[in-house]
């Protein structure tokens, strides 16, 4: 697959450095880590609320020592969670500036099928619904649906089926997803075991973020 500059999900897939956070419009922590800060003066209530929530989980992810560049132990969980459920594109997605793919499988790069990078920008794809509705999304058609079949990466890469679970914290904080996406739309009947397939891989995520950080 060539690679296209003009296009935000053809590029390269080496692993990005962890992301360096940006310094204008942003506070210090207790930790001594820089985080966004909540918004300026013309924010609406919305981007407040977003800026805070992304402050809070840079704070999380400094305080847990979770790295936020690719990990061989995400990549596999990612790939066995894509195997499992029958998908080609397997994810553990971390929401900073970037979505932040810290797990990714996918297919070969001469399998003629759209290879991905590592990152997308925050409102693209299923995953922001996720995130905001703080619970599994299950979409074995994206067309079935208008509110979900207009999007950039059904355009991009040709999505027609994703199932994303949310990574809560016990804090009640959202660190990010975990997700299949294909090509290919998937029976609805199907849909209760893929999904259950990415909760159950959620929760391995959340087990190995809580136990010790990732190499």
């Amino acid at each position: 697959m060539t690679y296209q500059p003009t296009n935000p999900y053809l590029v390269p897939q080496t692993a990005p450095p962890t992301p360096a956070l940006p310094r204008r419009g942003m506070r210090d922590t207790a930790q001594g880590l820089s985080v966004p800060a909540g918004g300026g003066p013309d924010a609406s209530g919305p981007q407040v609320q977003q800026a805070t929530e992304l402050a809070r989980r840079y704070e999380l992810i400094k305080r847990l020592g979770v790295s936020t560049a690719a990990s061989e132990d995400f990549d596999e969980l990612a790939r066995d969670m894509a195997e499992r459920a029958g998908f080609r594109y397997g994810f553990v997605n971390l929401f900073l500036e970037e979505q932040t793919f810290v797990g990714l499988h996918q297919p070969p790069s001469d399998s003629g099928y759209v290879i991905v990078g590592r990152t997308m920008s925050g409102d693209h794809g299923w995953c922001p619904e996720v995130v905001a509705r703080k619970k599994a999304l299950p979409l074995h058609d994206v067309h079935a649906s208008p509110r979900f079949s207009s999007n950039h990466v059904v355009d991009a890469v040709g999505i027609r089926s994703y199932f994303g679970a949310p990574l809560i914290h016990a804090s009640g904080t959202v660190l990010g997803t975990v997700c299949v996406i294909d090509p290919e739309r998937r029976p609805l009947s199907q849909a209760r075991r893929i999904r259950d397939i990415t909760i159950s891989t959620g929760a391995q995520v959340m087990d190995l973020i809580d136990r010790a950080p990732v190499r």
